[in-house]
Formats: C-alpha cells, structure tokens, sequence
C-alpha cells in the first residue's frame, strides 16, 4: 500500500487530485465582485432613469456607481480577508504554544476527537501518537480546528478579484445605457441585467459544480427584484421632484 503523508499546513501536499473548493477563495471574490456590479449599477441606472429624462445624468451616475463600488468591493474584501487571515494565525501561534507547554494534553485532546470520530481507543491512540511524530501542530490545526492549506486567506488577491470583476460587471447594464434611447433605456438595461446575472450564476455554479438552472434562476430573481424597487423609488421621487 502506497504511503499517504500527512498535509502540513500552509505547505502544498502532495497529494495532487483537483477539489473544486480549492477554488472557493478566489471564486467567492470574483462571483461576488460581479453579481454586485452588475445588478448595484443597473438598479442604480434604473432607479435614476425612472426619474429623470437626461440621459447625461444617468450614465453619470452609472460611472460613479462602478468605480464607488469596485472601491468600496476592493476595500471590503482586503479588510475581511485579512481578519480572517489574523484569525487563523492567531489560532495557530496559539496551538503551537499549547503544544510546547502541555504536550501530553494535546495528545489525549487528539486521541478524544479520533474517538469522538467513531476509532476505538486504541487505533485512535495508535493515530494520534503517529500524527503527533510527524507533525502535531499540522494534526491539531488540521483536526481539531479544522485549518489546512486548501484554501488559505489571500486579501491582496480577493481585493483586486472583486474590484476587476465588479468593474466588469457594472461594464454590462453601463454599455447598454450608454447605446439605447432614453426612453427604453430601463427596459434594455433590465433585460441585458437578468441575462448577465443568469450566466453569471451558471457560470459560478458550474465552476463550483453546483446545479446550473437553479443557480441561475435565483441570482435573477433578485436582480428583478432590486430592479423594480429601485425604478419604483426613482418614479416616486422623480415625482415629488
């Protein structure tokens, strides 16, 4: 039988078969970054054109709202990842303390969670003093925390992901204001928005080997929802106005 060595954190192991969660940082980024720019500009655009007939004021607005919004995505995503990252290096600074002062605890701590996982108290010793040989810290972060290297914290990569993403998304209901008359302009926008975010949710759940159709079908749910609360906004006060 082939040797399996254990995976040490933040080192890539060599056990090399693709997950499709090793994508879920950066596809969280760029799914979100994207949903967020199409659907925040076109109900921006719509809820502007339901009020007022200038065409320059619409696409003003449109072009303040993208660049605003993949700055404020860009900012969200370093400071949220980055607390994150802060977290999970807390928690390991603080294992590997825990595991030069009480040693003989963490391994009865990790012998319980092998038994808790249904090994009877012998294999589990047996696993958790050989864990412990070749990597305690990697066995308790893995273990009993639950971090590994699949995945780790990356700010830098999530911010430039989402503000690019949400900038090419907000590109989408933008371009058609920019190319149809004013007066099917909310039509067109909302029309190109339902597609974009349709596509954009099969897309994101077959990267994610998710269901395509309901995937979908939910992202553009609420996009028409978002659109039609903002274009009734925007005609109220557009009216009062």
């Amino acid at each position: 039988m082939a040797e399996h060595r254990p995976q040490n954190f933040g080192v890539p192991s060599a056990h090399v078969e693709p997950h499709l969660s090793g994508r879920s940082g950066w596809l969280r980024a760029a799914v979100m970054g994207a949903n967020d720019g199409i659907l925040s500009t076109a109900s921006l655009i719509a809820g502007v054109a339901a009020g007022v007939a200038d065409k320059p004021t619409i696409l003003l607005a449109g072009f303040a709202g993208m660049v605003a919004g993949a700055l404020s995505m860009a900012a969200g995503e370093y400071v949220s990842v980055s607390s994150q990252a802060d977290a999970e290096r807390a928690d390991v600074a603080r294992e590997r303390a825990e595991l030069e002062n009480n040693p003989e605890g963490e391994l009865a701590e990790l012998v319980a969670i092998y038994e808790e996982r249904g090994l009877n108290p012998d294999l589990a010793a047996q696993v958790a003093a050989e864990l412990t040989a070749t990597d305690a810290l990697a066995a308790h972060l893995r273990d009993e925390i639950g971090l590994t290297d699949l995945s780790p914290p990356m700010p830098l990569q999530a911010a430039v992901v989402s503000a690019l993403t949400f900038a090419a998304g907000a590109a989408v209901p933008l371009g058609v204001a920019t190319f149809v008359q004013v007066e099917g302009l909310v039509v067109w926008v909302g029309v190109a928005t339902l597609v974009a975010l349709g596509s954009l949710g099969a897309l994101g759940a077959q990267a994610g080997g998710a269901p395509l159709f309901r995937a979908a079908l939910r992202v553009m749910i609420w996009g028409a929802l978002a659109m039609a609360a903002t274009s009734a906004i925007g005609t109220l006060v557009g009216q009062v106005v």
